[in-house]
């Protein structure tokens, strides 16, 4: 799970639930196999051959359309069932977290590009347009 964060969180979300719940599945397809517990019981896993071969079978399918789910913008689409302090609030939390996450992820450009990682530096460069968009959109979003 750490592993799959530190590569895929600044343009994909995932959370442990779905993680931990699809590791079994995938074990028992043969894609996946159990390794030795580690520290505090973690369970490790590892890709077998035909995990690879389902893996690059996936990776040649058409990726289908984007899903957008912005849970700041499906709230300011109701914003007139908001006060405007609690719209300020969201707005400034909203903020925060996208100027946090656009300085992390800016970060994790820098590092690909620095270890010659062209495809992951550009995954995260999507990262960091999302953020800019996000923060240039709270500007013009009404919240008073």
């Amino acid at each position: 799970m750490a592993a799959a964060e530190r590569k895929l969180a600044p343009y994909w979300s995932m959370t442990r639930s779905q993680v931990y719940r699809e590791l079994p599945v995938l074990a028992e397809r043969g894609l996946v196999r159990l390794g030795k517990p580690g520290p505090r019981s973690s369970q490790p896993y590892a890709i077998t051959a035909a995990g690879k071969r389902m893996f690059s079978r996936w990776l040649a399918e058409d990726p289908g359309r984007d899903t957008i789910r912005n849970p700041i913008a499906l709230r300011i689409a109701f914003g007139s069932l908001h006060s405007a302090n609690q719209l300020r609030n969201l707005q400034a939390s909203a903020n925060e977290y996208h100027t946090e996450a656009l300085a992390r992820v800016r970060e994790q450009v820098k590092n690909a590009k620095k270890e010659g990682d062209n495809f992951d530096a550009s995954a995260l460069e999507f990262a960091v347009a999302y953020h800019k968009a996000a923060l240039s959109w709270l500007k013009s979003a009404p919240v008073g």
